[in-house]
């Protein structure tokens, strides 16, 4: 691998993604928010999910996409379906070395009087999709650098005035953040089998002509199902 070459995409792939700004909805790579980031929290997302990347351009076989970033996981991780205590080796299943290669940052403020719960405040965010996820991914036989995890709205959408929540993404912002998921493509190469988590993910690539196979999502009770789409899927590719 060409490692300067390849950095240099990925820095320009980051770089773009630290442009979009819409209203009600947090950009983890660019925005800040003095209530719960900490100092050069925006610089730390975007370098985890650079060093996220680089590890993972040698020969990615799977990119698993979701519908958006979450509060209790990338929004403060700058890593699509990562949470902070993967990043801070205090999770069962994933450690920080599986994620970048090396220790991980939180930039949540722990002495921030907005976190909703002390454990937080100890430990970081914990988000149980990001869990299902990767132990999924890793218990259908995939190493962490054979698949890449990604939103098909990858910024953090949000109720008006309620930085700690989550809402579906617009129509409009599925179409926005379709722009990014073709620029990752592009990044990774052509060979890549494409997963979408849930309707809305699987709905917009199929209609930009994408192909693709789409799976339960794993909220709302839907865990089982998809693990089982998820294992049926790898096994029908060969990966």
């Amino acid at each position: 691998m060409n490692y300067p070459h390849i950095m240099h995409k990925i820095r320009v792939f980051t770089e773009s993604l630290k442009k979009y700004k819409e209203k009600n909805v947090f950009n983890p790579w660019t925005d800040f928010d003095p209530d719960y980031d900490i100092a050069h929290s925006r610089s730390i997302r975007k370098a985890q999910l650079e060093r996220y990347l680089v590890h993972r351009m040698d020969s990615p076989r799977l990119l698993i996409v979701a519908e958006a970033c979450g509060y209790q996981g990338c929004r403060f991780t700058g890593i699509p379906l990562t949470s902070e205590r993967m990043m801070l080796d205090l999770h069962p299943v994933v450690n920080s070395k599986m994620i970048i290669g090396s220790p991980g940052r939180r930039t949540s403020r722990k002495e921030s009087p907005f976190l909703p719960a002390d454990i937080q405040r100890e430990k970081g965010f914990n988000e149980p999709t990001d869990t299902i996820v990767w132990k999924a991914a890793l218990e259908s036989g995939l190493a962490p650098d054979d698949f890449i995890l990604w939103n098909i709205f990858p910024f953090h959408p949000h109720k008006p005035g309620k930085m700690l929540t989550n809402r579906t993404p617009t129509q409009k912002e599925l179409d926005a953040g379709l722009i990014y998921t073709e620029k990752l493509l592009e990044l990774v190469g052509g060979n890549i089998k494409i997963c979408a988590v849930g309707k809305k993910s699987e709905t917009t690539l199929k209609n930009a002509g994408y192909k693709v196979t789409g799976v339960r999502h794993p909220a709302n009770g839907g865990a089982t199902l998809f693990r089982e789409g998820l294992q049926d899927f790898i096994k029908e590719i060969g990966v």
